[in-house]
């Protein structure tokens, strides 16, 4: 099962648990989290591309939690840009001086709820940390929105040069991939709500359906029609492009943003 909630203590970061077995990869969101599981302390680094789950010794079972961070917010914290830990998922210790890693570790251990821990070591190093990149939300905010690569540029002050470089830093890709990024959670939604992949494509931003299940597979590793069947409403699916059946309600769940079911 997979439960998140917003942060009342990190601001625009998202706190999530799964517990039992995965169902599911990882799909790209432009986010990065802070793990906690089998009492290690991760980070899932910026992906682009389909995760399949299991890829960290102890993350395949069991209780796993984790902090989302909004996209661009990570890296002033981790300290290291985040293009040097895109498609990865390392130990905090390699980012951070181990002793103090374990003493955190230690302190992980005596909460009951996870989450609020991470939640309090994260507030705690960001009081210690340099702002984030303001820019950055800016530019994720208006790729989000649908706007174009240069149409953000230009509202930013910046080159294009300048923007790839900044953007590097702070999501581990450049603005247009990271474009593609969130348009395909828009996309993601719409499937999830059931709607036809015609509507899905139009109101994702997509040129036409071709164009949508072409980035379906790039990105998600999938095609729109099999999302549908897995996540979307039972009897739903079928209107959506994929087969209809009992079991697509079922695994609504299992849909999982970066780090969730990879566990690091």
């Amino acid at each position: 099962m997979y439960e998140e909630r917003p942060s009342p203590l990190v601001p625009g970061a998202t706190v999530w648990r799964r517990t039992g077995a995965p169902g599911g990869p990882v799909l790209p969101d432009g986010c990065m989290d802070l793990l906690w599981v089998g009492g290690r302390l991760l980070v899932a680094g910026p992906d682009t591309g389909p995760h399949p789950a299991g890829e960290v010794p102890g993350g395949v079972c069991g209780l796993v939690s984790g902090v989302r961070f909004a996209p661009g917010t990570a890296p002033a914290l981790l300290g290291v840009p985040a293009h040097e830990l895109r498609d990865r998922r390392v130990e905090l210790a390699d980012l951070w001086p181990e002793p103090e890693v374990r003493a955190l570790a230690e302190r992980m251990s005596a909460y009951e709820d996870p989450g609020a821990g991470l939640e309090r070591l994260v507030r705690s190093r960001a009081a210690r940390s340099a702002p984030h990149d303001p820019l950055a939300s800016r530019v994720a905010a208006g790729l989000r929105s649908g706007e174009s690569v240069a149409a953000v540029a230009a509202v930013v002050g910046l080159g294009p040069r300048q923007l790839h470089r900044r953007s590097l830093d702070a999501f581990g890709y450049g603005p247009r991939t990271l474009g593609r990024v969130l348009r395909l959670q828009r996309a993601l939604e719409l499937a999830r709500r059931g709607l036809p992949q015609a509507e899905v494509a139009h109101r994702a931003g997509y040129a036409d359906q071709a164009h949508l299940a072409r980035e379906f597979r790039a990105l998600a590793g999938t095609t729109p029609g099999a999302y549908a069947a897995a996540y979307a409403p039972a009897g739903a699916a079928a209107s959506a492009g994929g087969p209809a059946g009992g079991s697509a309600g079922a695994k609504r769940e299992t849909a999982q943003p970066s780090g969730s079911s990879t566990a690091a």
